[in-house]
């Protein structure tokens, strides 16, 4: 701390000076589906996609990831990180359960929703079932664990859309005992990708498996429609309930949150006039601790999205996730100090790399990576880095560049950005 003040004090340090980082950050955002056409009308650096476990799994130990490739590839081509969910059963569509599983002997319930979609449901207590579910989910981390395309993954699996429900049909959900071998499985084949999951629950919860300890995040597929807590009994499934009820309102500082704002707010979020039920936007982001969310409001075409209300979606992701601020950069001599701040509501949940370039007259020079880790910067923390180099220089550049090939590098939240970097002179 003594060395800081110092040069702090020093004339050549620097105060740097605030500009909001761009709303297409990698990793947080607002997130288009992927078969959605009018994805240039925002911002953004993800899109999501549902994949059914039918289209993959082929047999006992047979695997076709052609579907999913496909899809990965896609995304990495226009620069965007995949967010992607396995699915079973989807109103409305064929079965989705693997093929070879009907043909031994695993039942599937043909029946009808609330809308009238038929829907078909596969007997999850099903021995075969089962151990099929943990193969696959294995077999998909051993592949796919790490991979830079994939920005998030929706743990899926179970119930209508992979959405970890069976409504109003709750005697063909899945046992405790099934969600338990489910979220095992992911526990055991991610350790680098982030998982999330629909709700979260504590012990005692009727319908879902205590999941307090899992190491996973959440998704709020009702965002700003089913988020804050109302006090009504009614309303004890809502998210920031549920999460308070099972004492977890402080995971999100490991595991991230993420959703989609609820479909019947996709045409008034963010406009002057809102939906009788819309929940407020911003106290939504800001009790969640949420990264990103899909909005198909921002990017169908059928749905206006005049300049002001982009304006308005603009400003809200950037307050989603995390936002780098380097407040001031120092230098003694051949020491460089950095302050550095998290001005979002969210974490950064991986450690990419940090790039620092140095230079100083007729000195040709090679950046080098920080072992600082970004993941350990919350919201309203400043963190100060200091960093021996081995010349004085006389300007400095820092970046974070996405571990994707042709991936958004994670812009600062400064006005000193040049490209991809934040440029100091001193």
């Amino acid at each position: 701390m003594l060395i800081f003040g110092l040069l702090v004090a020093a004339s050549w340090g620097k105060v740097l000076k605030y500009a909001p980082a761009p709303a297409d950050n990698p990793l947080k955002g607002f997130v288009p589906y992927a078969s959605e056409w009018k994805k240039d009308r925002f911002p953004h650096s993800m899109e999501f996609s549902y994949l059914s476990m039918r289209a993959v799994m082929k047999g006992w130990g047979r695997y076709d990831w052609t579907e999913l490739e496909k899809l990965l590839e896609k995304g990495k081509e226009s620069g965007q990180q995949m967010i992607f969910r396995i699915y079973m059963e989807y109103p409305g569509k064929e079965l989705s359960m693997p093929e070879f599983l009907v043909q031994e002997g695993v039942q599937v319930t043909e029946w009808k929703d609330d809308e009238g979609q038929v829907c078909l449901s596969p007997n999850y207590e099903d021995a075969k079932l089962r151990l099929a579910m943990r193969e696959f989910i294995a077999a998909l981390g051993k592949k796919y664990d790490g991979d830079p395309r994939i920005g998030f993954i929706t743990m899926g699996m179970l119930g209508k859309w992979g959405e970890w429900h069976s409504h109003p049909r709750h005697d063909l959900w899945a046992s405790h005992e099934v969600q338990k071998e489910v979220m095992t499985a992911f526990e055991e084949a991610f350790s680098t990708t982030h998982v999330l999951m629909r709700y979260p629950a504590g012990d005692g919860n009727s319908r879902y498996a205590d999941n307090r300890e899992t190491q996973v995040g959440y998704h709020d597929d009702s965002f700003a429609w089913a988020t804050l807590d109302t006090g009504r009994k009614e309303d004890r499934w809502y998210l920031m309930p549920t999460m308070k009820a099972a004492g977890i309102l402080e995971k999100w500082k490991t595991f991230p949150i993420g959703g989609e704002v609820r479909p019947e707010l996709w045409k008034t979020t963010f406009l002057d006039k809102k939906h009788p039920k819309a929940q407020d936007f911003m106290k939504c982001v800001e009790q969640t601790h949420v990264s990103w969310l899909m909005d198909s409001g921002l990017f169908k075409n059928d749905i206006p999205l005049d300049e002001k209300r982009k304006a308005r979606a603009i400003y809200a992701a950037q307050r989603m996730g995390y936002e780098f601020f380097l407040q001031e950069a120092s230098l003694n001599g051949k020491v460089l100090t950095l302050k550095l701040e998290n001005r979002g509501v969210a974490p950064f949940y991986q450690d990419w790399p940090i790039e620092l370039g140095f230079s100083a007259p007729n000195v040709r020079t090679q950046p080098i990576q920080l072992n600082e880790k970004l993941s350990q910067i919350l919201p309203g923390k400043t963190v100060t880095w200091n960093v021996m180099l081995p010349i004085e220089p006389t300007q400095i550049q820092l970046r974070v560049p996405n571990p994707m090939e042709g991936g958004k590098a994670l812009h600062f939240a400064n006005k000193e950005r040049e490209g991809d970097w934040v440029a100091i002179t001193f």
